[in-house]
């Protein structure tokens, strides 16, 4: 079965027509028939059932055509990819991470990394739950992540990023967002959300501030839902600082306590490329220079990662 084919048939899956569906797809409609009978065929079981010039999936047909769609995606993107390095790129580093705000200097970091090596691309990707296990099949070239997350992990070599502080998460409007920092003890009477996957330090946080009797909680499933819990004025939230997105919706204010995350990058332990290291020591001069300007002068409550 050819890409033309599993475009047919999504198509018509799609629009169960043939004339549209081969309107659409800018084809006649005895090609569209053709196609899809050729690839019936070719299958050995019937993806639809004809009536006119209509045509309904059966069941073996929808099962078909549900696994069709995720696969020829897929397939769309390979080819995509291969499209664009054919044409200017002889080599692609990797880079996973669970969320965009993870490494907030990336996007400076391709740019100035792409000026040295014109003819080497930064291909990042992100998923929250699948990218450590990406990165150890060896899908992927660099990993950001928690460095509890990788501990006892073999054959990996770390490369150290930046100390992932706390912050409170407010609505722009609350009273605590116009504060310099906030304690435990201004949390009293208010409502924090806990839970949602939470790292270790962050749970011993929350315990630490619950326990204190001064607030009542909340248990929120992910940090999406909390975010949403926030903006509806449902409560408040303790963060690490790399889940900040910048957008402003949200005010980030320092929440007083000296536990930090370290986050790292991480490479396999045979990774040789020269490019690879200097990617990642553009990356950690970015964060070394925040250090440093971010020390010489007051603090801000809508930040990036220190």
């Amino acid at each position: 079965m050819n890409t033309k084919q599993i475009e047919f048939i999504l198509e018509l899956a799609k629009t169960r027509n043939f004339n549209k569906a081969a309107e659409n797809l800018c084809v006649s409609q005895p090609t569209m028939t053709y196609q899809i009978k050729s690839a019936e065929k070719e299958i050995g079981f019937e993806i639809f059932d004809r009536s006119g010039k209509g045509a309904v999936l059966t069941p073996a047909g929808s099962q078909f055509a549900g696994q069709l769609k995720s696969i020829y995606a897929s397939l769309r993107s390979a080819i995509e990819q291969g499209q664009n390095f054919s044409r200017s790129v002889k080599n692609d580093i990797r880079i996973a991470m669970p969320i965009r705000s993870a490494v907030y200097f990336l996007p400076e970091a391709i740019r100035r990394f792409s000026s040295r090596y014109p003819d080497i691309s930064i291909t990042p990707s992100f998923d929250w739950y699948g990218c450590k296990e990406s990165f150890l099949k060896g899908e992927q070239d660099i990993l950001f992540a928690m460095d509890f997350e990788m501990k006892r992990v073999p054959d990996i070599t770390r490369h150290h990023l930046f100390d992932s502080r706390f912050f409170l998460i407010t609505d722009r409007n609350d009273p605590l967002s116009r504060q310099a920092k906030v304690t435990s003890a201004d949390l009293a009477g208010r409502t924090l959300m806990v839970g949602g996957g939470s790292p270790p330090v962050l749970r011993a946080i929350q315990n630490r501030v619950v326990s204190e009797g001064k607030v009542t909680y909340f248990n929120s499933r992910d940090h999406d839902t909390t975010l949403t819990n926030v903006a509806a004025g449902r409560g408040v939230c303790i963060a690490p600082d790399f889940l900040n997105d910048h957008c402003e919706e949200f005010c980030w204010t320092p929440f007083d306590t000296a536990e930090t995350i370290p986050c790292s990058l991480y490479t396999h332990k045979n990774e040789k490329r020269k490019a690879v290291k200097d990617f990642i020591k553009i990356l950690q001069d970015f964060y070394r220079w925040r250090i440093i300007t971010s020390s010489a002068k007051p603090e801000k409550r809508i930040v990036a990662h220190k």
